[in-house]
């Protein structure tokens, strides 16, 4: 099955990826002269910093995606692929995927990053991923299936591995389901399962250093560990989980804790293509760029976002995986591709950091900006309009915006429905994860 992209004399540039980083590179290419294809497994956008709002019964999936096509629409130079991209050939200047080959004369890969269970069969056994929007409502799915399972049975012991959960990563993923959990066994457990004892629900969150939010200041470190333990969320630091049982986490030092939901939100690894030279990779396995974003010893390929590795003196690990790393790269690397046109020189890219944030529940929020931090209300309002305002598309935003606004009100999230996906043999199967 050919890719069936019209030959042009313009010059090809092919995207890998339609993330942050993917999805504004086309939208900056627009009207640019050159005929852009842009390659994804999914046919959507997803913004991925609300995953866990899908996971948690706060938003709709379709609040968070978007369209390709409809967002591409209006210019006829182009093109959305559904594919699957497995190679990359630098000398023949194609990529191979599951529906055949396409010829790129400027390649850019922007393909983000996985779930990185280091190894260890028992962690991706038995544990659930948050890296999609699939993945999040398979979460959603779980967390509402087991409260209804908790109902049948009388055994206390049981009803709690059912309804207790285990995150493990104090990342701002990690931290937003904690907060958000916590305030689901307040709030809506007691409304909605009167005949299940809410205090029985335990939320734990296992983090392997001395503190949460590494990526951000020791203030707010400090301030969201206050947060979680006022909401009654178990915080176990400095602990580090040896296996992952389908009844159980065992940590390092020999505590079991029972669950039978686990929440993986400890890491992420590079998503790269093979086929790019040995020296492309460094040892995480992310892509290697020059000051230009350009592929170690490539001339046409260019890597940004989460699968590149960008070092600087402020970020000598590389540059983090951040949201508004990806798009600050895309938008460079398309005033770099339309300058190229015209033989013109660009200076080489600097990211300038915009602050980090975290929200830990309704009215609780941490951000940092430099020297500044602030925690609060204030702070969780920011955080609110900063994501109104980057997700894609007026319904979208005035979708999130009133469904904030009930859950504020009203402490209730109100998109509680468990649904089944739809099996080939007719019976709704929810014990399969679905794929991205």
């Amino acid at each position: 099955m050919p890719f069936n992209v019209p030959e042009v004399p313009e010059k090809r540039v092919v995207i890998v990826g339609a993330g942050f980083a993917g999805f504004t590179l086309v939208n900056k290419l627009r009207g640019s002269g050159y005929q852009v294809v842009l390659v994804d497994r999914n046919n959507y956008h997803q913004f991925q910093p609300l995953f866990y709002q899908v996971a948690m019964s706060g938003l709709e999936p379709s609040s968070i995606c978007f369209p390709l096509r409809k967002n591409f629409r209006s210019d006829p130079r182009l093109f959305v692929r559904v594919a699957e991209v497995h190679s990359v050939d630098p000398l023949q200047k194609q990529i191979h995927s599951d529906i055949g080959i396409l010829n790129y004369d400027i390649l850019v890969i922007a393909s983000g990053a996985s779930t990185n269970y280091y190894g260890n069969r028992s962690f991706a056994l038995h544990s659930i991923p948050l890296k999609s929007v699939s993945e999040a409502l398979y979460l959603r799915n779980r967390i509402l299936e087991d409260f209804e399972r908790a109902v049948l049975v009388r055994e206390e012991s049981t009803q709690d591995l059912l309804m207790d959960v285990v995150i493990v990563g104090g990342g701002p993923t990690g931290v937003e389901l904690a907060g958000s959990l916590a305030e689901m066994k307040r709030h809506i457990v007691p409304k909605d399962y009167p005949d299940l004892n809410a205090a029985n629900m335990d939320v734990h969150l296992i983090q392997n250093t001395g503190r949460l939010l590494n990526g951000m200041s020791e203030n707010s470190s400090r301030v969201a560990l206050e947060y979680l333990k006022e909401m009654g969320v178990h915080v176990h630091l400095n602990a580090m989980v040896e296996r992952i049982e389908s009844d159980s986490v065992i940590l390092n030092s020999g505590r079991v804790i029972p669950t039978r939901k686990v929440i993986w939100a400890a890491g992420v690894k590079a998503a790269p293509l093979p086929g790019l030279p040995e020296k492309a990779y460094n040892r995480d396995n992310r892509i290697i760029v020059d000051p230009y974003c350009r592929v170690a010893g490539t001339t046409d390929i260019f890597c940004i976002g989460d699968v590149s590795y960008f070092p600087s003196p402020k970020y000598p690990n590389g540059l983090p995986g951040l949201a508004p790393v990806a798009m600050q790269q895309a938008r460079y690397l398309a005033k770099l591709l339309m300058r190229q046109m015209s033989n013109r020189k660009i200076s080489p890219f600097n990211y300038l950091d915009k602050g980090q944030m975290a929200t830990i529940g309704r009215s609780k929020a941490v951000l940092d900006f430099g020297r500044f931090h602030l925690s609060g209300f204030f702070a969780w309002m920011v955080w609110l309009f900063i994501h109104i305002y980057y997700l894609v598309g007026v319904r979208n935003r005035i979708v999130v915006f009133i469904n904030w606004v009930w859950s504020y009100l009203f402490y209730d999230q109100a998109l509680r429905l468990n649904i089944k996906p739809y099996s080939p043999e007719g019976h709704p199967n929810s014990s399969k994860k679905s794929n991205d």
